[in-house]
């Protein structure tokens, strides 16, 4: 296949989407019923310029994450995301790897709680999606990659989280996450990228050693519903963390909410406005 078919794909999946189909607002003096340029590459965290490189054929050679990223903002079917992989020189995720593609019909749900902060994972615990109100909460992500994606890495090697914790409960954190992922490499004993992901967590992380070898992991206790967020302008606020499992794609949603008239609501609805208006600047 060559540069120009993945770009003809592309500009005709772009044409195609309308912009209340991927949760963006209608606008005005819109001549066509498709997606701008610019709105898609922002939806694909890619820029404007790359996007029209990859559209008139200029740019070769997407990476996955790329193609990823491009699926997930046009709403592709599972049949239309394999064949841009094809397309683009990459053999399409299968059976028997950790998916990370969002269906429609999640992607849905997701726009709908736009407002919300909340963040998506696949089942190696490595970020697929946030929104723009997560971003606002926690810290941007869209820069992260490879490793600093993962949230086993990050709460053994990297900077860990604004979440407050005390030394107990960050320790049951990471026994957690790393009993969920000796879970998930059970389930997927053949995904090549999940057996790097681990290979790579015991060469930098001790602890990780640790607790993958441990002989009892602890799966009884869940991840504690309630986290205390540090926000750099606003302060701590107490949310409600609440993790959602598709199932199916066997993905986490994590949404995080405030009760309503507490000065949590207050502060959280604050961090947003703050953190959306700075992004968009």
């Amino acid at each position: 296949m060559t540069s120009s078919e993945f770009g003809h794909l592309v500009r005709r999946w772009r044409d195609r989407a309308t912009p209340d189909a991927v949760g963006l607002p209608p606008g005005r003096r819109r001549r066509a019923a498709g997606l701008r340029r610019e709105e898609l590459a922002g939806l694909a965290a890619i820029s404007a310029d790359y996007l029209t490189r990859l559209e008139q054929g200029r740019a070769t050679s997407p990476s996955a994450q790329v193609v990823e990223s491009l699926a997930r903002a046009l709403r592709l079917s599972d049949a239309e995301r394999d064949l841009l992989f094809r397309v683009a020189g990459h053999a399409p995720p299968g059976q028997g790897v950790v998916r990370s593609h969002l269906a429609p019909s999640v992607q849905r749900v997701l726009d709908r709680l736009a407002g919300t902060p909340v963040c998506v994972y696949d089942a190696s615990w490595t970020l697929v999606v946030a929104n723009a109100p997560y971003d606002a909460l926690m810290g941007e992500t869209s820069t992260w990659q490879g490793l600093e994606r993962n949230a086993v890495w990050r709460h053994l090697v990297g900077p860990g989280s604004r979440a407050v914790s005390t030394p107990a409960e960050q320790a049951r954190l990471e026994a957690q996450l790393v009993a969920d992922l000796r879970l998930t490499v059970s389930r997927y004993p053949d995904d090549p990228a999940l057996g790097r992901l681990v290979h790579d967590l015991a060469a930098l992380s001790p602890r990780f050693v640790e607790l993958w070898d441990s002989s009892e992991p602890d799966l009884d206790q869940e991840m504690t519903r309630h986290k205390i967020i540090e926000h750099p302008a606003v302060g701590r606020i107490t949310l409600d963390c609440d993790t959602l499992v598709v199932a199916l794609d066997d993905l986490r949603l994590m949404v995080y909410t405030a009760e309503p008239g507490t000065e949590d609501a207050e502060r959280l609805a604050l961090a947003i406005v703050l953190g959306t208006q700075t992004l968009v600047s």
